[in-house]
């Protein structure tokens, strides 16, 4: 699939020095924006549920076409047992302020959002938009019988393409093997929005980030982005690592990590201006499953994930190899996929060990991770250690972007 070409914003960077975060890639822009969802929507602050609710109001949603929880009466504390969520990034045009003359549609972010039966551990599973997988067959977006034929291996970011948001649903779920009862869409003007609520997200570079695909010229050091800076910086993908799809992934979870620390701040949550500015800017941007839409359900979700500690969420890449013969793609490591699936549904506490080549973390501290191990281990706390093959971040880290590393 051909790369697009993408236009150019106005640039504006502030430096500073303290704290530490990353950078990423517009089609995946709207990572951040689930974290967002986890800490404002479900944060369980009634400024944030009144907010939500009053825009869920006007929300546009889709049926998934599967069934969701038991009807969830009011006052109901938390969802019962595990929470799954899906939200996937549309890099649609139509009716956004981004606009470079590009027509379509794809699904570029695919994230998952599980939180487990206890309640006290989430993960947030990055899909890589270049993942080749089987697509089921998928109804027709118009609501008619017919449906698009099953497809043995297709892109991931086509999924939408072949059903709209419940195919991404249904792709997704076949991949990992667990249910999605709940599914969101966000558009550019989303990311847009949400940076500027929070007053801009502080990115840290090891090194200076140029990109000209994206007129992005960042010092190294703190880089406070929001706004069109840092949908840019969401888009950079050449100018991060290696210039893969993975290594922007490790990227936005930098930036993810450090969105969470600021949106779990007092100085944000108990600002109603920007809980109210970040409700709208989220909700008004994004296309739910009919699940979703609804007072009870915000409510019980508030109640599954609000005490849920930094130390408990993992932002965690699914595992996948260089495909065999489609050039610049990728497939599944099944092996490893499944390790990652069987740590989750067991609701165990764990660790990620690996944060991939394009991120430096106090346990990785250059261009590497720990050395390779066969399989998960618990530490001595009970926690378990993922093998450090299975990249990602943990927001209670502070973790830099290590910028272009292939010249």
């Amino acid at each position: 699939m051909a790369r697009r070409t993408q236009a150019e914003q106005p640039r504006r960077s502030v430096v500073r020095h303290g704290k530490l975060p990353r950078s990423s890639s517009v089609k995946n822009a709207s990572r951040f924006v689930l974290t967002t969802i986890l800490v404002i929507a479900f944060s369980g602050v009634a400024t944030a549920g009144y907010a939500v609710w009053g825009f869920l109001n006007s929300a546009k949603t889709v049926d998934l076409g599967v069934p969701a929880h038991a009807a969830l009466g009011a006052g109901t504390q938390a969802i019962d047992g595990e929470l799954n969520i899906l939200l996937a990034g549309s890099d649609t045009r139509l009716g956004q302020g981004y606009d470079d003359g590009e027509e379509g549609e794809l699904n570029d972010v695919n994230l998952l959002l599980h939180v487990s039966a206890d309640h006290k551990n989430a993960t947030v599973i990055s899909f890589p938009r270049d993942l080749m997988v089987p697509i089921p067959s998928c109804p027709s977006e118009d609501g008619e019988e017919d449906f698009y034929p099953a497809m043995s291996e297709q892109q991931l970011n086509t999924a939408i393409g072949y059903g709209g948001l419940p195919c991404v649903a249904r792709t997704i779920s076949e991949l990992t093997g667990m249910e999605i009862p709940y599914a969101a869409v966000i558009t550019f003007d989303g990311v847009v929005g949400i940076s500027e609520a929070v007053g801009g997200v502080d990115v840290c570079l090891t090194e200076p980030l140029v990109d000209p695909k994206t007129n992005l010229d960042l010092p190294a050091g703190m880089n406070t982005l929001e706004g069109w800076d840092a949908l840019q910086f969401l888009r950079t993908r050449y100018g991060v690592g290696d210039g893969s799809d993975i290594s922007r992934i490790n990227n936005q979870q930098v930036f993810m990590s450090s969105l969470m620390r600021k949106l779990k701040s007092a100085d944000t949550l108990t600002d109603p201006f920007k809980v109210w500015n970040l409700a709208k800017a989220a909700v008004d941007n994004m296309l739910l499953s009919e699940s979703m839409k609804s007072m009870q359900f915000m409510q019980a979700a508030a109640g599954t994930v609000k005490d849920i500690d930094l130390e408990n969420i993992n932002f965690v890449q699914y595992p996948s190899v260089d495909h065999p013969y489609e050039a610049g793609r990728l497939r599944p490591n099944l092996e490893l996929a499944a390790q990652l699936i069987e740590t989750l549904q067991s609701g165990e506490a764990f660790d990620v060990t690996g944060a991939g080549g394009a991120v430096a973390t106090p346990e990785a501290p250059a261009d590497g991770a720990p050395p390779a191990s066969d399989a998960p281990a618990a530490d001595d706390g009970g926690r378990i250690k993922l093998p450090p093959e299975i990249t990602g971040l943990k927001p209670d880290v502070e973790s830099c972007s290590v910028g272009n590393t292939t010249y």
